[in-house]
Protein backbone atom coordinates (compact mmCIF):
# COMPACT_ATOMS: atom_id res chain seq x y z
CA UNK A 1 0.00 0.00 0.00
CA UNK A 2 2.83 2.43 0.82
CA UNK A 3 4.25 2.03 -2.71
CA UNK A 4 0.84 2.75 -4.24
CA UNK A 5 0.41 5.82 -2.02
CA UNK A 6 3.89 7.05 -3.02
CA UNK A 7 3.16 6.54 -6.73
CA UNK A 8 -0.08 8.53 -6.48
CA UNK A 9 1.69 11.36 -4.63
CA UNK A 10 4.49 11.41 -7.24
CA UNK A 11 1.98 11.51 -10.11
CA UNK A 12 0.10 14.36 -8.41
CA UNK A 13 3.29 16.36 -7.84
CA UNK A 14 4.50 15.83 -11.43
CA UNK A 15 1.14 16.90 -12.84
CA UNK A 16 1.33 20.08 -10.73
CA UNK A 17 4.73 21.04 -12.17
CA UNK A 18 7.05 19.68 -9.46
CA UNK A 19 10.41 18.07 -10.28
CA UNK A 20 12.59 15.86 -8.10
CA UNK A 21 15.49 17.65 -6.44
CA UNK A 22 18.76 15.73 -6.60
CA UNK A 23 19.95 14.84 -3.10
CA UNK A 24 22.77 12.85 -1.54
CA UNK A 25 23.67 11.59 1.92
CA UNK A 26 21.16 12.04 4.72
CA UNK A 27 18.68 13.99 2.58
CA UNK A 28 18.59 11.12 0.09
CA UNK A 29 17.31 8.87 2.91
CA UNK A 30 14.45 11.26 3.69
CA UNK A 31 13.45 12.11 0.10
CA UNK A 32 12.72 12.34 -2.61
CA UNK A 33 12.37 16.10 -2.23
CA UNK A 34 10.48 18.00 -4.89
CA UNK A 35 10.76 21.62 -6.04
CA UNK A 36 9.11 24.12 -8.34
CA UNK A 37 9.08 27.86 -8.92
CA UNK A 38 5.59 29.30 -8.57
CA UNK A 39 4.78 33.00 -8.99
CA UNK A 40 8.51 33.77 -8.82
CA UNK A 41 9.04 31.96 -5.50
CA UNK A 42 10.59 28.60 -4.74
CA UNK A 43 8.44 25.89 -3.21
CA UNK A 44 9.45 22.48 -1.97
CA UNK A 45 7.48 19.30 -1.30
CA UNK A 46 7.95 16.03 0.55
CA UNK A 47 5.45 13.20 0.13
CA UNK A 48 5.52 11.46 3.50
CA UNK A 49 5.79 7.68 3.59
CA UNK A 50 5.86 4.98 6.24
CA UNK A 51 9.63 5.47 6.64
CA UNK A 52 8.85 8.93 8.10
CA UNK A 53 6.70 7.72 11.03
CA UNK A 54 7.32 8.18 14.73
CA UNK A 55 6.15 5.83 17.52
CA UNK A 56 2.62 7.27 17.32
CA UNK A 57 2.42 6.67 13.57
CA UNK A 58 2.60 10.37 12.71
CA UNK A 59 5.36 12.18 10.76
CA UNK A 60 8.53 12.30 12.89
CA UNK A 61 9.31 15.83 14.08
CA UNK A 62 12.93 15.47 13.00
CA UNK A 63 11.79 14.84 9.43
CA UNK A 64 9.79 18.06 9.45
CA UNK A 65 12.70 20.00 10.99
CA UNK A 66 15.11 18.61 8.39
CA UNK A 67 12.67 19.51 5.61
CA UNK A 68 12.30 23.09 6.93
CA UNK A 69 16.07 23.45 7.32
CA UNK A 70 16.88 22.11 3.88
CA UNK A 71 14.21 24.13 2.09
CA UNK A 72 15.20 27.39 3.80
CA UNK A 73 18.84 26.70 2.95
CA UNK A 74 18.07 25.88 -0.68
CA UNK A 75 15.94 29.01 -1.12
CA UNK A 76 18.66 31.14 0.52
CA UNK A 77 21.18 29.66 -1.89
CA UNK A 78 18.99 30.24 -4.94
CA UNK A 79 18.05 33.81 -4.01
CA UNK A 80 21.53 34.92 -2.91
CA UNK A 81 23.54 33.11 -5.57
CA UNK A 82 25.89 31.94 -2.80
CA UNK A 83 26.81 28.29 -3.20
CA UNK A 84 28.03 27.51 0.32
CA UNK A 85 25.87 28.17 3.38
CA UNK A 86 25.68 26.65 6.83
CA UNK A 87 22.76 26.68 9.23
CA UNK A 88 23.74 28.56 12.38
CA UNK A 89 20.27 28.61 13.95
CA UNK A 90 16.91 27.02 13.27
CA UNK A 91 13.89 27.76 15.46
CA UNK A 92 11.06 25.32 14.86
CA UNK A 93 7.50 25.44 16.13
CA UNK A 94 5.33 22.36 15.72
CA UNK A 95 1.81 23.64 15.15
CA UNK A 96 0.06 20.39 14.29
CA UNK A 97 0.97 16.76 13.60
CA UNK A 98 1.63 15.58 10.07
CA UNK A 99 0.06 12.31 8.99
CA UNK A 100 1.78 9.63 6.96
CA UNK A 101 0.64 10.11 3.37
CA UNK A 102 0.50 13.91 3.69
CA UNK A 103 2.40 16.00 1.17
CA UNK A 104 4.37 18.60 3.10
CA UNK A 105 4.86 21.93 1.29
CA UNK A 106 7.46 24.54 2.29
CA UNK A 107 7.40 28.06 0.88
CA UNK A 108 10.52 29.73 2.30
CA UNK A 109 11.18 33.44 2.05
CA UNK A 110 14.14 35.70 2.72
CA UNK A 111 13.55 37.93 5.72
CA UNK A 112 16.86 39.81 5.58
CA UNK A 113 20.34 39.48 4.12
CA UNK A 114 23.60 40.90 5.45
CA UNK A 115 27.13 40.45 4.08
CA UNK A 116 27.58 37.24 6.05
CA UNK A 117 24.10 36.03 7.08
CA UNK A 118 20.78 35.23 5.45
CA UNK A 119 17.65 35.19 7.62
CA UNK A 120 14.90 32.87 6.36
CA UNK A 121 11.36 31.94 7.34
CA UNK A 122 8.99 29.20 6.22
CA UNK A 123 5.69 27.59 6.99
CA UNK A 124 5.38 23.91 6.26
CA UNK A 125 1.80 23.12 5.36
CA UNK A 126 -0.44 20.28 4.30
CA UNK A 127 -3.13 21.60 1.97
CA UNK A 128 -4.12 24.85 3.77
CA UNK A 129 -3.15 23.60 7.24
CA UNK A 130 0.10 24.88 8.82
CA UNK A 131 1.97 22.07 10.60
CA UNK A 132 5.37 23.72 11.23
CA UNK A 133 6.71 27.26 11.40
CA UNK A 134 10.48 27.73 11.21
CA UNK A 135 12.97 30.59 11.16
CA UNK A 136 16.58 30.01 10.22
CA UNK A 137 19.84 31.90 10.04
CA UNK A 138 22.35 30.80 7.43
CA UNK A 139 26.01 31.84 7.32
CA UNK A 140 27.56 32.54 3.94
CA UNK A 141 30.77 30.49 3.62
CA UNK A 142 33.77 30.98 1.34
CA UNK A 143 33.82 27.42 0.05
CA UNK A 144 34.21 23.82 1.12
CA UNK A 145 35.85 23.63 4.49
Amino acid sequence: MDGEMTSKAAARLKSDGWTILETTGFLHLIGPLWERKFDGHYEFALATEDKHHNRRGMVQGGVMMTFADRTCGMAARYVSGKEYLATVQLDTHFVEAGKIGDILISRPRVVRTTRSLIFMSTEVSVDDRCVVMANGVFKILKGPE
